[in-house]
């Protein structure tokens, strides 16, 4: 179940808002929460301005894909060879 957990920055006085996943860790037979940092909380509006960017989903290329075919060919003599 994800979670947003709000966390005060003490030294800039920052509230930063995380998106919080809770798993059990089978190890140590806790709860754990792994965190994912989405933004920061504007002070007068109280809403949550991203950080970063995020990545654009890459689209692929419509079409066939394959061997290309080579456009240069080109010959060239090496000399005398001795294969065995």
């Amino acid at each position: 179940m994800a979670a947003i957990v709000y966390q005060t920055n003490k030294k800039t006085g920052i509230t930063y808002a995380y998106e919080s996943v809770s798993h059990w860790d089978k190890q140590k037979q806790q709860s754990r929460a792994k965190r994912k940092c989405i933004g920061r909380v504007d002070p007068q509006t109280h809403k949550i301005v991203p950080t970063r960017k995020r990545k654009a989903p890459t689209v692929e290329p419509k079409g066939k894909r394959g061997p290309v075919p080579s456009i240069k060919t080109t010959r060239s003599f090496f000399g005398a060879n001795i294969l065995v």
